[in-house]
């Protein structure tokens, strides 16, 4: 075994080391078996991952920066012409095979996969966190955030990328898209079955989670009761309630690595380069063009050059500063860093994300399963079943089980453009102990909010607010490109943000309300926040609002760092066709290139962009 992060590894030990103990009966699965059953799919998926190249050639046709979703892509599709020769480049080392179980998605952030990026502190937003910091991790590993996130598949709405499209960005309106949608996915939700909006041939498994909880299934039923519609929200209109459609195959996780990179693993002409940074771009003597890129591994230098491209996959966060650094991005910001102006770009602003109101916590009378950590350790034979089936609650990733689109302003219409989600989730802050760590709050406000849920069953709503008008930027402090960038995420900085957001912590207090969710005993958790007192009773517009900005949640959909547009948009970085604006010999591919944020979840997105991003270096160069 090689390449394994030993938090996980180490949970999982606990678990068998706990099952060995046990006596073995007919209700729970053998565990040794089962466990070993467990290893050997682990082996198999170490054995597909493509090889560490540490004899590198001196030039590829293309060198790709970063193998997250968009590299993982781009590797396999580029790698289709024989005649290219690709270089993936990554910062991380492999996945492994504890990653694949949907239920530890909260643990993977305290691993050596989590490049664990902080916020630049601030009293509007993140206010009850520690250092009033918010948590941004983002994927260092082999498959990116797809191996972190919670595996939640949405596409966002038409209007999304029309709006693109009458931005100037020729070709990315909803009926350029959505072929791309359909090339990624491998449908297996019987149900939503529709030709006319799903693939059923391509990489990446789409499939429900194969166990649902009595919280989960009460918690849908009465956002029916309550007048939403229930429908596929990838099909032709987002708006309504669903089950969550997840990148998931069999029950386990199916990130771009286990869905991209392991098919192609063995081409000759890929060479991926692990646990490698990449520190600059190179230019040529003119410094028109890219030609190659400066990188870090096992404390040895390497340049290395590409005939075609340099394409820079590396997220909304490090694609933009590996821009600066090399000198390409705002003048002012890079000569106060005393780096080399290459090129006048406004590489960094644009900065979106999706925010949420954390902390609304519901309790229910207790029901005959939770998802907590000492319910888990107390009934090991799920964590059997798992491994040997990949089926019970061990299948839901991260306790997130379903969720509703809305347009706050027209809320029961189901062809809406949804600016509000609310994502529902199985378990409480109290599930497990890790959850506070992992949000990042302040341990003693922690304490005296959340204390008193005790062992209570209890679950969690985040009204999400998807079409914010604040926007951040992300910057350099200083010239050394191991240094965190500075984060500045600017949320509330519109107050309609705030306000919306407000909307739909009260929209999720009235789903719990229904019937459905009464005959399970469900009661809006109202031990308040102290300091949220001095704004406004505890349930008034002003109390929700500062438990907004106390406990600012984000799903990690950083986005929009490089900006695309025409040449003639003063905020735009690469053009439509993805290329960095007066700089030859370099694209931009990830989620830093929408111009807008869209109205979901963002992995499928960047998986489309980085489809059709593949596509258009293939005509370009006279190969599609």
């Amino acid at each position: 075994m090689r390449n394994l992060h030993p938090a996980p590894i180490l949970a999982t030990a606990t678990w068998v080391l706990f099952a060995l103990l046990l006596p073995t009966d007919t209700q729970i699965l053998n565990p040794v078996s089962s466990f070993m059953n467990f290893l050997n799919e682990g082996t198999r998926q170490l054995d597909n991952e493509p090889p560490d190249h540490s004899n590198m050639l001196t030039e590829y046709d293309f060198i790709i920066v970063g193998a997250g979703t968009a590299g993982c892509v781009l590797a396999n599709r580029l790698t289709e012409i024989p005649e290219w020769k690709v270089l993936l480049i990554e910062a991380g080392a492999n996945e492994n095979y504890v990653m694949d179980i949907p239920i530890v998605a909260n643990y993977l952030q305290f691993t050596s996969a989590n490049w664990a990026y902080k916020t630049m502190p601030s009293s509007k937003y993140c206010a009850g966190f520690e250092n009033q910091q918010c948590n941004w991790p983002r994927g260092k590993v082999v498959g990116g955030s797809s191996v972190l996130n919670y595996m939640i598949y949405t596409r966002g709405a038409k209007p999304d990328y029309d709006s693109w499209e009458a931005m100037g960005n020729e070709g990315w309106g909803w009926d350029d898209v959505l072929p791309y949608f359909k090339k990624i996915e491998n449908f297996n939700i019987p149900s939503f079955d529709d030709e006319k909006y799903h693939g059923y041939s391509g990489h990446l498994n789409v499939e429900h989670a194969p166990f649902r909880t009595s919280k989960g299934k009460a918690w849908v039923k009465a956002a029916q009761e309550m007048g939403f519609k229930y429908g596929d929200y990838n099909g032709a209109s987002p708006a309504g309630v669903s089950f969550l459609q997840l990148s998931m195959k069999n029950g386990t996780r199916h990130s771009a690595s286990r869905a991209y990179l392991h098919p192609v693993s063995s081409r000759n002409n890929l060479h991926v380069s692990k646990n490698s940074m990449v520190t600059k771009l190179i230019f040529d003597d003119s410094n028109t063009k890219v030609i190659g890129v400066e990188f870090e591994k096992n404390n040895k230098k390497f340049k290395v050059l590409a005939k075609k491209e340099v394409i820079l996959s590396a997220g909304a966060i490090n694609s933009p500063q590996l821009l600066m650094l090399s000198g390409i991005g705002p003048k002012n910001h890079l000569e106060s860093m005393r780096i080399n102006v290459v090129k006048d770009l406004p590489v960094g602003y644009n900065l979106m994300d999706h925010i949420a109101a954390g902390g609304l916590q519901f309790v229910v009378r207790q029901q005959n399963l939770t998802l907590s950590t000492e319910y888990i350790l107390n009934h090991l034979d799920l964590v059997f079943k798992w491994m040997r089936s990949h089926k019970g609650p061990l299948s839901i990733p991260g306790g997130c089980e379903a969720l509703v689109f809305l347009d706050l302003k027209d809320k029961f219409n189901t062809t809406a453009w949804p600016d509000m989600e609310l994502l529902f989730i199985t378990g409480g802050l109290n599930s497990d102990p890790l959850l506070p760590r992992n949000f990042g709050f302040d341990n003693q406000i922690y304490s005296d909010t959340y204390g008193p849920l005790g062992k209570s069953d209890a679950f969690m709503v985040f009204p999400m607010l998807m079409r914010p008008k604040s926007k951040g930027r992300v910057m350099l402090r200083n010239k050394n490109p191991k240094a965190h960038p500075a984060l500045y995420p600017n949320y509330f900085e519109y107050p309609e943000d705030l306000q919306k957001i407000v909307e739909g912590i009260k929209l999720s207090v009235e789903i719990a309300r229904q019937p459905a969710m009464k005959k399970i005993g469900a009661k809006l958790y109202d031990v308040p926040i102290e300091d949220c007192l001095k704004h406004g009773p505890f349930g008034s517009d002003a109390y929700f609002a500062c438990q907004a900005q106390m406990f600012t949640f984000t799903i990690y959909h950083q986005s929009g760092t490089c900006k695309m547009g025409v040449e003639s948009d003063p905020s735009a970085v690469v053009s439509p066709r993805l290329k960095v604006h007066g700089i030859d010999g370099i694209r931009v591919i990830d989620a830093s290139v929408m111009p807008e944020i869209v109205s979901s979840h963002t992995n499928a997105p960047v998986y489309m962009i980085a489809e059709k991003g593949a596509d258009m270096i293939k005509s370009d160069w006279g190969k599609l």
